[in-house]
């Protein structure tokens, strides 16, 4: 596999962690513009950038030179503590995403997750309310577009919503707010309504919770892509670059 890693000759964090991929070739580039260019040619199987360059970059040198082949585009995050992994979308791309919008978010993370760690996804849609109980919401709409269309498309993924987050990774509070959820508190796919929230949410996992984070992840391209929060640490990267091979190999 050869990886492009734009910062490999100019960060030593980068060149630490490509270091544990003694199997992997990673291939430096002048910029963003040069790396998908690379790309463009076939002469490298994906991308992974953005430790030194702002998302807004990252996203559009992305979109001018690599074709979509999911409806939109979007990003996740893979965060692993111990022997727990989560994935947490969309904190990275989709301000406010259409009902459309937050299907593909959902399909695209749950097939991200999978392809990771081979476990059934298990999909909390989340809210500041449960079933409702925080009254009307603009965001429940979308929310139960997204539940009965994966149902539809993926009856083999357990989906449920919108809920808070305690009772999505919770079985305690599960048992009194959601008794008959098919989540049972063990939600594995945590989907935000927003990127403010899902933004907010993997940070906080990141900086209090002592998770690694992979990503973002940027979904919905031809070709497995990353854009590393600039955040990143060495064992971030490592992470990253494993979800970014599992892609790959799975192609």
């Amino acid at each position: 596999m050869k990886i492009i890693f734009p910062e490999l000759t100019t960060n030593p964090i980068v060149k630490e962690a490509c270091q544990s991929f003694p199997d992997t070739e990673f291939i430096p580039a002048d910029n963003l513009d040069h790396a998908a260019k690379i790309l463009k040619d076939n002469q490298a199987d994906s991308i992974i950038t953005g430790i030194d360059y702002p998302t807004r970059d990252v996203i559009l040198a992305f979109k001018e030179h690599i074709p979509l082949k999911s409806d939109y585009f979007s990003s996740c995050f893979i965060c692993e503590k111990n022997d727990q992994i989560l994935a947490i979308a969309d904190g990275g791309v989709i301000k406010q995403p259409t009902k459309e919008q937050l299907f593909t978010i959902t399909e695209d993370t749950a097939k991200t997750f999978q392809t990771f760690t081979g476990e059934q996804p298990r999909i909390a849609m989340l809210s500041y309310s449960t079933y409702g109980s925080g009254g009307k919401n603009p965001d429940l709409e979308k929310i139960d577009f997204v539940i009965a269309k994966i149902k539809q498309t993926h009856p083999d993924w357990l989906t449920d919503g919108e809920m808070q987050l305690d009772a999505a990774v919770n079985p305690q509070v599960a048992n009194k707010k959601t008794p008959n959820s098919p989540l049972q508190g063990s939600a594995n796919i945590l989907i935000t309504p927003d990127l403010n929230s899902g933004n907010i949410l993997y940070k906080s996992l990141e900086q209090f919770g002592g998770y690694t984070i992979a990503g973002p992840i940027i979904q919905g391209f031809t070709i497995p892509l990353a854009d590393l929060s600039r955040g990143s640490t060495v064992k971030d990267i490592i992470l990253t670059i494993k979800v970014i091979l599992k892609q790959l190999k799975k192609e």
